[in-house]
């Protein structure tokens, strides 16, 4: 049984990080998903809480069944490189492959002796930065995110929220 590994801070889990976890599952048996900076909460960069990430990537993998093949973890930020891939090993499900498309995580993975593989997603223009810029701004995003996150945003209020930070951070 082969099982993967990827970490983001899913801040939202949007439909770029969909289409790479349904093309990891095509490969591995079991996906952990690390949920990195689950101590940053917010923010303007991280405006969610672990709890609230971990709930958006949950709905959107039961909607399309492959929740059962998923483990999610959430681990804090260590701000020291060299101990980073020892936290995540020590919070994690023993797995074999890691996913993804950051040179830093990439180096520091492999340099542990793990094999490191790109994650593949024909939506690379997604991310996160310009999804909170849309809801802040107004603009539409909804596309942008499988449904089930986009009714659950709404439903926690993240533009007011996203907003009332911003505007905070901006007094600070």
């Amino acid at each position: 049984m082969k099982r993967a590994l990827i970490v983001g801070r899913f801040q939202p889990y949007h439909s770029g990080h969909h289409e790479a976890i349904k093309n990891i599952l095509k490969e591995a048996d079991e996906l952990i998903i690390v949920v990195g900076s689950s101590d940053e909460s917010h923010k303007a960069e991280n405006p969610f809480t672990a709890g609230e990430r971990i709930e958006m990537i949950s709905i959107a993998l039961k909607e399309k069944k492959l929740f059962e093949k998923c483990f999610i973890i959430p681990v804090a930020d260590v701000h020291e490189n060299s101990i980073w891939v020892s936290k995540i090993k020590s919070y994690c499900p023993k797995f074999d492959v890691v996913y993804t498309n950051n040179p830093l995580v990439k180096q520091l993975f492999e340099t542990s002796g793990l094999e490191v593989k790109k994650m593949v997603s024909k939506l690379k223009d997604v991310d996160g930065v310009k999804i909170r810029k849309a809801i802040l701004s107004g603009d539409e995003w909804s596309g942008l995110v499988p449904d089930a996150v986009k009714d659950y945003l709404k439903k926690i209020k993240a533009a007011e929220r996203i907003s009332a930070i911003v505007e905070k951070e901006q007094k600070e």
